[in-house]
């Protein structure tokens, strides 16, 4: 079989199905005005998405900061209104730290976790009384400092029953995890029936400023997702959340709502049990959240409800660390058993080398040099194929009216000179799962975003901006292409030929660098293999000279 062909077929297939998925995410996160059915068989109450208001009390805002976060927090609520990561930049080309959440006109992203009082009638129903916390310290600004590895911003409410409430945001060096400690300490004689509510919401239109899918061919998830021993890692996406509300009773600990993003996620982990987790499509929002079951807390006594808050970007270790199933919501596509040990390797070279290209490059070696065999006896194949095409030639012309005869003899011809037609096919089908399996880690791992490599090539996450190594990559196709045995003699098939080699550099134009630079390596190390393996050939007689 023909190399290059089968090579182009290959390829031309591999790009079509990512094209493909990609328009199927596409489709299914975009925003429509379509009517939506809010009448579902849940118990959740309106209130429970309208928030606390209260125009009689003053708020206002505190910052809170470590290493790698940035929070404004109103006290009215007590909630995170905004948050920045001070190790991400907005685009390349700016000094503004990446903003995860918000609360702008255009676009809101927020969290928001209460204690609620309730009944036993409706044990879920939302305290409609406003609470608007007060510091213990009369100060608006907490920073880490570099002599602390932990900084707690405590947050207190007493209510008209004298009921103390204290809101405790802990933040920890190099953590991206927040966590939230909720006591409530019951002062008075009356038993306290409360529960814990936490929900995040994002607007489903998402300005350009905020949209990291800005690439047709780097489309990725953005919608929600949640995690429950029972139902395992599943996403639920916006359209979903339009037709039908989700709503699960578990009584897991373990499990954790969020809403994800191409290199970012915000996750909230309860550590409550019997939690009911739901999804909500409010006024053009996505909101997906949880709510405990409800708690008593005798006269004179106190309760600690603790979550977990991650705000930040999809970083395998230190997400599996706060909790070993949220490292999932990495999207490695359904070619995650190569991303994964992929990215480990390329994580491993990186931690030597200090350079993600470079690195890049190292590992196209190590894959290549692996499958140097099968490229040996791809060659091998190809090369006996062209010496027996004239013997074909003369078999078909013989039975050209005999079909089954021609079959029976080109088989018997296979085996007798001990040829396997297929041969040529095994490492292009072996190398087109590693180039899907590179497409999804390159495309969603936030490591490789703003990474630089050498000279204009400055994000290895995004396109060439100067398409260079694209074009790289088609001359070393083409080299491949002309220099490769082939026995394809009909002059159309060669211009099929040809056009597929420039519509398969156009694809790659919009490709991730990093996968293209992947590429380039690899044409240069097929050519320098190939003029190896023909130079072994022509000494054994087994290709013209």
């Amino acid at each position: 079989m023909d190399y290059q062909r089968n090579f182009f077929i290959i390829a031309l297939l591999t790009v079509t199905f990512i094209m493909w998925q990609t328009w199927q995410t596409e489709h299914n996160l975009k925003y429509n005005n379509e009517s939506i059915d809010h009448t579902t068989n849940n118990n959740i109450s309106q209130e429970q998405f309208t928030g606390q208001t209260d125009n009689n009390q003053t708020n206002k805002i505190i910052k809170l900061r470590n290493d790698v976060l940035s929070l404004e927090i109103n006290t009215r609520g007590g909630n995170i209104e905004n948050a920045y990561l001070l190790n991400y930049l907005e685009t390349l080309n700016t000094k503004k730290p990446f903003t995860l959440l918000t609360t702008s006109k255009e676009y809101v992203y927020q969290n928001e976790i209460i204690v609620n009082n309730v009944t036993d009638e409706n044990w879920m129903e939302i305290t409609k009384k406003p609470i608007v916390y007060k510091t213990i310290q009369n100060k608006d600004d907490y920073v880490l400092d570099d002599n602390q590895e932990e900084l707690q911003l405590p947050l207190y409410y007493i209510d008209q029953d004298g009921v103390i409430y204290t809101k405790i945001y802990i933040l920890k060096r190099g953590s991206y995890a927040i966590q939230i400690n909720y006591n409530i300490n019951n002062t008075t004689k009356k038993l306290l029936k409360t529960n814990l509510s936490g929900k995040l919401t994002q607007s489903i239109k998402c300005p350009k400023e905020y949209d990291e899918n800005r690439n047709f061919f780097l489309s990725t998830y953005r919608g929600a997702a949640y995690y429950l021993n029972k139902n395992k890692y599943k996403k639920y996406s916006f359209k979903e959340m339009k037709n039908k509300n989700l709503y699960i009773e578990t009584k897991e600990e373990e499990g954790w709502v969020a809403i994800l993003q191409q290199y970012f996620i915000v996750a909230m982990l309860p550590y409550t049990k019997n939690n009911i987790f739901y999804t909500k499509y409010l006024d053009d929002k996505a909101i997906i959240g949880f709510t405990s079951s409800k708690f008593e807390i005798k006269p004179q006594q106190q309760k600690t409800l603790r979550t977990t808050l991650w705000v930040g970007p999809k970083i395998q270790e230190k997400m599996a660390f706060v909790n070993h199933h949220l490292e999932l919501t990495i999207d490695y596509g359904w070619l995650w058993f190569i991303s994964q040990p992929l990215f480990k390797l390329l994580q491993f070279i990186h931690d030597y080398v200090g350079n993600w290209g470079i690195s890049i490059v190292i590992i196209t070696l190590i894959i290549r040099i692996i499958m140097y065999p099968l490229t040996k006896s791809q060659y091998t194949s190809m090369a006996k194929m062209r010496i027996l095409q004239p013997k074909l030639m003369s078999i078909q012309k013989q039975f050209k009216n005999n079909k089954q005869r021609f079959h029976q003899e080109m088989i018997s011809l296979y085996k007798k000179e001990k040829v396997n037609p297929l041969g040529g096919c095994l490492p292009l089908l072996i190398q087109m799962p590693i180039f899907l399996a590179l497409y999804y880690m390159l495309s969603g791992s936030v490591e490789l975003r703003h990474a630089k490599f050498i000279f204009w090539i400055h994000d290895l996450s995004s396109q060439d901006p100067y398409y260079i190594l694209p074009i790289v990559m088609g001359a070393t196709m083409f080299l491949i292409q002309k220099t490769s045995p082939t026995t394809m003699t009909d002059p159309i098939q060669q211009k099929i030929m040809n056009y597929m080699l420039i519509i398969f550099t156009i694809f790659f134009l919009w490709f991730p660098s990093g996968l293209v630079l992947y590429y380039v390596i690899s044409n240069m190390i097929t050519i320098i293999q190939q003029k190896i393996i023909n130079n072994e050939l022509k000494r054994k007689s087994l290709i013209l000279k």
